[in-house]
């Protein structure tokens, strides 16, 4: 098993019969910005399909003398890394039939990922305002979709490519 700091993430052999490697998947994906065919590359441009879920969420806070106080964040999940973020916005979903797919699998169930986004909310709520009680935490609109990145193939080396920012990083060899 590999970890990641506190983050524990099951290490799974890849092999010919690894059935995350797909030759064809249709997945809810969020929209990219950079399709496919846009990466530049010397070879063979490969997909990574990532699986998130998103929640809109509102942290109502109790003041005494005022009216309660809404604060609103847009968790994104990484639900393989179990990793919550805060978003800036709620992503527009495209249903998409993808060749020559890796589907990394989630490692947290949806109950297990609504838990982990309520904790991200009542700690981001905690660095935000001094509280004289928790926060109510409401989590609604749950998308659920894997965003994809690009494996390209170049003279210097291989990169992978996020397919909303267009970030490009090296793979490690």
């Amino acid at each position: 098993m590999t970890t990641d700091g506190d983050r524990s993430i099951p290490s799974v052999p890849a092999g010919d019969d690894d059935q995350r490697v797909r030759e064809r998947a249709t997945l809810d994906v969020i929209a990219p910005a950079i399709s496919r065919d846009e990466v530049t590359a010397t070879g063979r441009v490969g997909a990574v399909a990532y699986p998130y879920l998103v929640y809109r969420a509102t942290a109502t806070i109790s003041r005494r003398f005022l009216g309660d106080r809404d604060t609103e964040y847009v968790v994104s999940l990484d639900r393989a890394r179990r990793l919550p973020l805060r978003a800036d916005t709620h992503p527009e979903t495209t249903t998409r039939t993808l060749a020559d797919v890796l589907v990394v699998p989630p490692a947290v169930d949806r109950e297990q990922s609504r838990a982990l986004a309520r904790d991200a909310v009542f700690k981001w709520t905690l660095r935000s305002y001094s509280l004289g009680a928790a926060p109510e935490i409401e989590l609604s609109a749950p998308v659920a979709a894997h965003k994809l990145f690009w494996l390209a193939t170049r003279d210097g080396g291989d990169v992978i490519v996020d397919s909303v920012t267009g970030d490009e990083r090296p793979l490690a060899p």
